[in-house]
């Protein structure tokens, strides 16, 4: 993907990259033509997934980051202006998650949760938009998820601070549109990751059983519905939560 202004390739920062979902982002993007820049807490996992990318002739860079740490944040960003000079897109992937019943989830824990699924994204962007705001040109796409939409059991830490993700995304998108920024968010539901692989057989038959589809969705679909943000022809999309979820979220009752 280049700028339509110049003929320099656009940079797209992707947080989380060393995991399932983020890996997928950063080929999807790549393979569009942007020079993603793979940005985990797990260095050694970014740089994996970055150099098999440069073995497919892809455009990768890892680098360093913690997302609920304000300075590793800054730090990024002063790095990242000293080697490629530039923020297009960000996709502010990385996040926690776990269940915890409402009566036992710490308060540490609660803050824990905004610090790096909302704060983390919040200081992120806001660096990244400094650098947007000067080519009137970026996307920002925050990867939320269904439990930010519909409540989940034991999911009061991570549903409350996903669903202040996508209000986060509104909130973005209109302060930024004037300056030719976009903020979408694609809220994944049950997907075939190293974590879901963890799901009780109850959980998962639960997941079945209210899922249209019937299945788990591939890091690769997430991956599909955050290009489209990311690409000209969202221009004028802006605000908006995409689910890719089956159905998950629309559904009402699947048995007569």
């Amino acid at each position: 993907m280049t700028s339509p202004d110049t003929a320099e390739t656009r940079i797209a920062v992707v947080t989380g990259a060393a995991g399932s979902i983020g890996k997928a982002v950063a080929t999807r993007l790549a393979r569009a033509g942007t020079h993603v820049v793979l940005a985990d807490v797990d260095l050694d996992g970014a740089m994996a997934a970055a150099a098999a990318m440069s073995e497919l002739g892809l455009k990768a860079t890892a680098m360093t980051m913690d997302v609920g740490n304000a300075e590793s944040v800054a730090q990024f960003f002063r790095e990242l202006d000293t080697r490629l000079g530039r923020c297009d897109v960000i996709v502010n992937n990385a996040g926690i998650a776990s269940l915890i019943p409402f009566e036992e989830l710490p308060l540490e824990r609660w803050q824990r949760f905004l610090d790096v699924n909302v704060t983390g994204p919040f200081a992120i962007t806001q660096h990244a938009v400094k650098r947007m705001k000067q080519r009137r040109w970026g996307r920002i796409i925050n990867i939320a998820s269904t439990s930010g939409i519909r409540a989940g059991t034991l999911r009061t830490g991570y549903g409350t601070s996903k669903a202040a993700l996508i209000g986060l995304t509104r909130q973005m998108a209109v302060e930024l549109a004037v300056h030719g920024i976009t903020a979408n968010a694609v809220a994944p539901g049950p997907i075939e990751t190293p974590l879901a692989r963890n799901h009780s057989p109850a959980a998962r038959e639960a997941y079945l059983r209210q899922v249209p589809m019937k299945r788990y969705g591939s890091p690769e679909e997430v991956a599909s519905a955050v290009a489209y943000f990311a690409s000209e022809e969202a221009a004028y999309v802006t605000g908006q939560t995409l689910a890719v979820d089956g159905g998950f979220v629309v559904a009402g009752m699947l048995e007569a």
